[in-house]
């Protein structure tokens, strides 16, 4: 494990608790399917990842702080969509926290940068003290508001961006365990590894001949053909998706900075 840290994701809501609703659309849904994404790309970041649900079943407030807190997770991520009383008169992500909690605050603001990047206008980092899962977890919490279920504009990009979304959480979620431990990271989009040098050679060149950063790391009796290097994990995942449109094959690599 990359990172000796332990990251709790809750689906808000869930079984005969739909959360907000709108048009047939359920939040516990969109929460269930974002908190799973986000779930599987720290996983492949080495994160330890734990969830309150991973179906569609129903827990009090308290019952997922207890589950939090048994857990012994390091730090507690909590997925929600928003709703107002007019539908379609706000839009916009949120991120609420509880108290002034320093490492708290890091991660929100690490995953708003993210989502605002994705596309949703900043409504803001909230101090709410009276939500549960907040107030009774005994680990840095947050809860995140991904746009406003009743709004047709933020469902439009929740959809259409979803992968993008889930990556913004995701990587401020990354930021944040990275400040916390002190690690130099970057990301690079390989496409490629070879036993035979020859083959990897013109295999960068080509990339390069289609305007790509290209380069060999020669690891493990493999020459590895990579393009890029970023610290910020959407942009890598951006450059992978150029890649993968060019038909590569491509995989996401993490590496830790000479120092």
């Amino acid at each position: 494990m990359r990172f000796n840290k332990r990251v709790l994701l809750d689906a808000g809501h869930g079984g005969a608790e739909p959360g907000a609703v709108y048009n047939g659309r359920q939040e516990k849904d969109d929460n269930l399917a974002l908190a799973l994404a986000v779930g599987r790309i720290l996983a492949n970041e080495g994160v330890d990842v734990m969830f309150t649900r991973i179906d569609d079943t129903y827990q009090t407030p308290y019952e997922k702080a207890e589950i939090g807190n048994r857990s012994g997770a390091d730090y507690f991520v909590s997925f929600h969509r928003n709703a107002m009383p007019q539908p379609g008169t706000a839009s916009g992500a949120q991120v609420l926290v509880y108290g002034d909690n320093g490492a708290s605050e890091v991660m929100a603001k690490n995953i708003m940068d993210g989502l605002v990047s994705a596309g949703y206008s900043d409504k803001g980092i909230i101090d709410r003290p009276g939500l549960v899962v907040l107030h009774e977890t005994q680990m840095p919490s947050v809860l995140v508001e991904t746009g406003f279920i009743d709004n047709e504009d933020d469902n439009r990009l929740f959809d259409s961006a979803f992968d993008k979304i889930a990556l913004a959480v995701a990587g401020g979620i990354l930021k944040t365990l990275q400040q916390e431990t002190g690690e130099q990271v970057y990301y690079q989009v390989q496409v490629g590894a070879f036993t035979d040098k020859d083959t990897a050679v013109r295999a960068s060149d080509q990339l390069k001949a289609q305007g790509f950063p290209a380069y060999i790391v020669q690891q493990n009796g493999y020459y590895k053909v990579r393009a890029g290097a970023f610290v910020n994990l959407d942009n890598a995942a951006r450059m992978e998706k150029r890649l993968r449109e060019l038909g590569y094959s491509t995989y996401l690599v993490r590496e830790e900075a000479v120092r």
